[in-house]
This record gives structure tokens, sequence and C-alpha cells, in this order.
């Protein structure tokens, strides 16, 4: 993510597959509430949540939620940003890259998940994973083809950092 100060830019070479929109949609949402928002977001959730999804996504189960984002007042330059990310049955996001670290809970389903050249794991409800920053997250798909799976992700990243950087 950027600051307010810098836009936020996403340079893709190619068109980005529909499900790519909704998380980088979701990422910008997270970092906009969290920088104007350092009172409690339930206020306005309401408002703010229909913006954090794309109209293009393949599914209607598959969107990215805020549920929080906030400076660390004792880490000072950082931030912690959570966010609910919610795959259709197939889903899936293109590989990417994260500037912080992620921990990933899995709160329903199963989802599959590969960094760099590492194995393809698949982590069910209850279990979870840990993304240093700048590693390549190759494979995030929800391994059903007929159930929806669910992930809460928080990231742990420089105030202006961009969370989410689509790869070719």
């Amino acid at each position: 993510m950027t600051s307010m100060a810098a836009p936020l830019s996403l340079p893709l070479v190619r068109p980005p597959r529909p499900v790519s929109l909704a998380i980088v949609a979701g990422l910008a949402c997270a970092f906009v509430v969290g920088k104007a928002l350092p009172s409690p977001m339930d206020a306005i959730s309401s408002a703010i949540v229909p913006l954090c999804s794309t109209a293009n996504a393949a599914s209607p189960l598959d969107k990215v939620e805020v549920i929080s984002s906030h400076a660390l007042p004792n880490v000072p330059g950082k931030r912690v940003t959570v966010v609910r990310v919610f795959y259709g049955p197939g889903g899936f996001t293109p590989p990417h890259r994260h500037a912080g670290s992620v921990t990933a809970y899995i709160t329903k389903g199963e989802i599959r998940s590969q960094l760099g050249g590492g194995p393809v794991e698949t982590f069910k409800v209850g279990q979870s994973f840990f993304e240093p920053p700048g590693s390549t997250h190759v494979v995030s798909a929800n391994a059903s083809t007929t159930e929806p799976a669910e992930l809460i992700a928080v990231f742990v990243a420089d105030e202006d950092a961009q969370l989410t950087t689509m790869l070719e």
C-alpha cells in the first residue's frame, strides 16, 4: 500500500484477472480506511465494505473485506492491517508478493498455498501459515471446486508500503 501522499499505483503489463482486481481493491481499501479512520472503523464499515470488491469478480464469494488497519504506536513507521479473504469454489489469487510479513489463518474450507519453490501445502480450518516479507506467493487458492473457503490475513508492513504486488 502507499501513503495518502503518494497515489496508489498498480503497474500491470497485462489486464489483471477479476480476482486480482478484487484483492488489490480490498487491500487498497484496507490502507485508505486505516489512514482515514484512526478511530474504530465499525461506524462506517457498512459503507466501506461494498467498495472493497469488484463487480467483475469470478464469483460473488471472491472478495477481500477490511477488518482493521492501525499504525503500531510502539513500532514507529509500521502498520498492521487485517483482512478477510473469501474464495468461491475454485477461487484463487494469481502469483503475488507482499511488502511485509503476513500471517494467514484459515477460517472456512481448505486453502492451497505455495511460497517460492517450496511444496504446495493444503491448510484446513484452524491452521495458519506465514509469509516472510518479499516472498513469492506462487499458489493461493481454494482447494475445493464445490465449497467456499476463507482466511484472515494479518499484514505487518511499513506505513507507506504497497501491501500486495501481482506478478506476471
